[in-house]
């Protein structure tokens, strides 16, 4: 019989906060997510158990849902009927800004409950088992277990509390590495820590023509700012192009925390208003990460969550590395530099490119 490790009896919910809710989730002996003990595991919760994937949990952010094993499931389980209970745990304003806020102060409350994630990273356009994923961006965070993990994610009112058996989804997402353009996207970052024992990581994709590149970083750019708000942890890229005559010289620097700002260190050959760049003067708030405002001198303030135009943002970059005489794609390369975010290493699957 599934029983729940702790001291916690089942209660009412509708008072109970996030922190709690996570220490009772993470403490719970989900018995291999067989049907009968992922029953037991709900009314253990003090939840109501039905025929259907909604479980009545009395929180005024509404009931869970149980993700059963259907077709997409099947071939990454091993005796699961269930691959996920998630728990709707804030609402908010379907924009960006408001939606990054919830999550961020999520994640606030839960890290002090739980101590850091061993996982972060961005979904993209593709999550496990070809889940929906918002307009506004696709954050996540993991506290990784051997048998079951916590996710932190963004859902489609506000952050989600899931929890999930630790095989299915990365046995799912290990399977997108089979080097198809676009097979994986987003980005996936993991801690060195002992929770994270036994990780295992996907090959990547290479981007082979200039159309894949700004399909992917247009993607990438048009949500960023919200997602490092939401997940606190600014980033830094620096992108480098192979020259011929000039080696690999930096030609961008990608500064994003609650704004995204983009610089290109163009030589005087390329016209930026022509490429829709700006200057220190006319983007002040650039003056922040790069405080010489002659250099770099091409710059653009892309704003905060859910205002860069990722795919105009997409078309100047690719446009001026190629007015700078990168030939190829494969000539594109990110800066090893932003591989390191804090406490995380960090890989960008999303974006095709191979690192400096």
């Amino acid at each position: 019989m599934t029983e729940q490790r702790g001291s916690a009896p089942p209660h009412s919910a509708t008072d109970e906060t996030l922190a709690a809710l996570a220490v009772r989730l993470r403490a719970s002996d989900t018995g291999g997510w067989t049907r009968d003990a992922t029953r037991a595991l709900v009314v253990r919760l003090g939840w109501g158990w039905s025929d259907s994937p909604s479980v009545a949990t009395g929180r005024s952010t509404g009931d869970a849902r149980l993700r059963p094993v259907g077709k997409y499931e099947e071939r990454h389980v091993s005796g699961e009927a269930y691959v996920e209970l998630a728990v709707p745990v804030r609402h908010a304003a379907p924009d960006a800004a408001s939606q990054a806020e919830a999550f961020r102060l999520a994640k606030d409350e839960l890290t002090g409950a739980l101590g850091q994630p061993s996982v972060m990273g961005v979904y993209g356009r593709l999550a496990p088992f070809l889940r929906t994923v918002g307009s506004w961006g696709s954050p996540y965070l993991r506290w990784r277990g051997e048998s079951d993990t916590l996710e932190l994610r963004a859902g489609q009112t506000g952050p989600e509390l899931v929890l999930q058996p630790t095989d299915p989804a990365e046995s799912w997402f290990v399977r997108q590495g089979n080097g198809e353009e676009h097979g994986i996207t987003g980005f996936f970052g993991f801690r060195a820590d002992a929770s994270n024992g036994g990780l295992t990581f996907p090959g990547g994709w290479r981007a082979h023509s200039w159309e894949t590149v700004t399909r992917a970083l247009a993607a990438f750019l048009t949500t960023l700012p919200a997602e490092t708000t939401a997940l606190r942890i600014p980033m830094w890229m620096p992108i480098y192009g192979r020259i011929e005559g000039k080696g690999a010289p930096i030609l961008f620097d990608i500064d994003c925390g609650d704004r995204l700002m983009i610089a290109a260190f163009a030589d005087e050959v390329v016209d930026p208003a022509s490429l829709g760049w700006g200057t220190a003067a006319e983007h002040p708030t650039t003056g922040r990460p790069w405080p010489d405002a002659r250099h770099p001198r091409l710059r653009i303030d892309a704003g905060g969550p859910g205002e860069p135009s990722g795919q105009a943002l997409a078309e100047t970059i690719v446009a001026t590395a190629r007015a700078m005489g990168v030939e190829t794609p494969e000539d594109l390369l990110i800066g090893t530099e932003a591989g390191d975010l804090g406490e995380y290493r960090v890989t960008y699957y999303g974006l095709g490119l191979s690192m400096a």
